[in-house]
């Protein structure tokens, strides 16, 4: 598959960058608010724009600062995605004008071998004239006029990047998403400094995620595509997701909520504990959205590698996880080490299994054949002397697998003969640890009425 080229957004903080990135892919993908900073790490997305497609990138705003520090540490994660980018768009504040960091950054990248494309941002109405007339002193030509927040001007930035980007290769289409070779839609997720950016760079082998000491690094969740043994997976680092009481600043609840719709479009998610921690009570309560939502799960024990009495803390942690997850026993406990990485392919090779049975689809025979024994084995009880007829079971879909069964009486079914029958499914239909759904259906009363 060929792929889609490459256009990175470059500029100081809060002159529009992620508004762009937003108006570009046609999604809210990118958190945006009014103070600068808010996007730390590299941000990627499918891009369209009047029929030209390519991969636009998002990076935080380009401070000057010590490599070691937070900001330089973001500038670090900036100056990569331009250097593999096939074209960069310098995005300046018509409104405010030129300022000196403009100038800095203008220094910067016409030392850069990229191609620049100069565009004014918030240009909109006359109160960008004179930020207009000062860009032009920047070097890079005639500025791209464009207002990303109302959408005008864009017919300018596709002139300005379609010498760019023209391609003669084409795209392939991508496999859908129950197709086997489809990329492993994997999202990590758990508390603040659990370790998942770290972990996210040792899978990759590169830098890609800012990572440090400090708590919270990580804002955006962010998609992205690599390959595992040959295999395609679309790895998605997400914010650490703190107890909703302790979340009181708009950003980091924006942070939580982009969390929360990462777990939405993943298949698989794995929740990272800290081994030096142990289970807390918001690891369970994160487990149990992502079981909530139907997404296959497997939990795995960070920097294993410091960790004291492992033993000990294994056995603990896991008697801990079958009484709080009880709705779904046996999830995938695993070790691993973002910083030695250790169990790192034992972590991806359960992921791609447990997908593969969470997309499960059995055979009608094989179902029904399961229901009779299971039918047999267990007969259903019979409140008030009234038996209860369970007729015969149909999967209706998969990812998570959801089935229905059809009989009378099945309202007064107890919770617990339904537990039997998940189990059940479980253990003999091969689904192990993967979320699944039972419907119970009684056939209308034509009298009823």
């Amino acid at each position: 598959m060929a792929r889609l080229p490459t256009v990175a957004i470059v500029g100081r903080p809060n002159v529009g960058k992620s508004t762009l990135f937003n108006r570009l892919v046609g999604k809210k993908l990118a958190l945006v608010d009014d103070r600068p900073g808010v996007t730390r790490d590299r941000r990627e997305g499918d891009a369209h724009l009047l029929g030209l497609d390519f991969r636009i990138v998002d990076t935080a705003g380009y401070e000057d600062h010590d490599a070691q520090s937070l900001p330089g540490r973001m500038r670090l994660q900036t100056e990569a995605a331009v250097a593999s980018a096939d074209v960069a768009l310098f995005l300046v504040d018509a409104r405010a004008g030129v300022v000196p960091l403009d100038e800095e950054i203008a220094r910067w990248l016409r030392g850069s071998t990229t191609p620049i494309v100069l565009v004014a941002n918030k240009a909109e109405g006359r109160a960008g004239e004179q930020g207009i007339l000062e860009s032009l002193a920047l070097g890079f030509g005639d500025p791209v006029q464009l207002s990303a927040e109302h959408g005008e001007g864009v017919a300018d930035l596709f002139e300005a990047l379609l010498p760019h980007l023209e391609r003669d290769e084409t795209v392939e289409d991508e496999p859908e998403d129950d197709d086997p070779a489809a990329p492993l839609k994997l999202a990590i997720v758990g508390r603040p400094n659990a370790g998942k950016s770290t972990l996210v760079n040792r899978i990759l082998g590169e830098d890609r995620m800012i990572t440090g000491p400090e708590a919270g690094i990580t804002r955006d969740s962010i998609a992205i595509d690599w390959e595992w043994q040959g295999r395609p997976v679309r790895l998605i680092d997400t914010a650490g997701m703190r107890k909703r009481a302790k979340v009181q600043d708009k950003l980091e609840k924006l942070s939580v909520a982009d969390a929360l719709h990462a777990v939405d479009f993943a298949e698989v998610v794995v929740l990272l504990l800290d081994a030096t921690l142990g289970l807390e009570s918001q690891d369970l309560r994160i487990a149990d959205r992502v079981l909530e939502e139907g997404r296959a799960l497997i939990i795995a024990l960070n920097k294993w590698d410091v960790a004291q009495d492992p033993s000990s803390l294994f056995n603990g942690v896991k008697a801990a996880l079958g009484e709080g997850l009880s709705q779904v026993k046996g999830v995938p406990l695993i070790t691993v080490s973002a910083m030695t990485g250790r169990g790192i392919d034992q972590l991806l090779s359960a992921a791609f299994e447990t997908r593969e049975a969470w997309s499960r689809r059995v055979p009608t025979g094989e179902l029904n054949r399961w229901f009779e024994r299971a039918i047999e084995a267990n007969p259903p009880p019979a409140p008030g002397g009234k038996r209860i007829k369970m007729r015969y079971v149909t999967q209706v879909k998969s990812r998570p697998p959801s089935f229905v069964i059809f009989g009378t009486r099945v309202d007064q079914l107890p919770a617990s003969y339904e537990r039997y029958l998940v189990n059940s499914m479980r253990r003999d239909l091969g689904f192990g640890a993967v979320p699944v759904r039972l419907t119970l259906r009684a056939p209308k009363n034509p009298f009823g009425g």
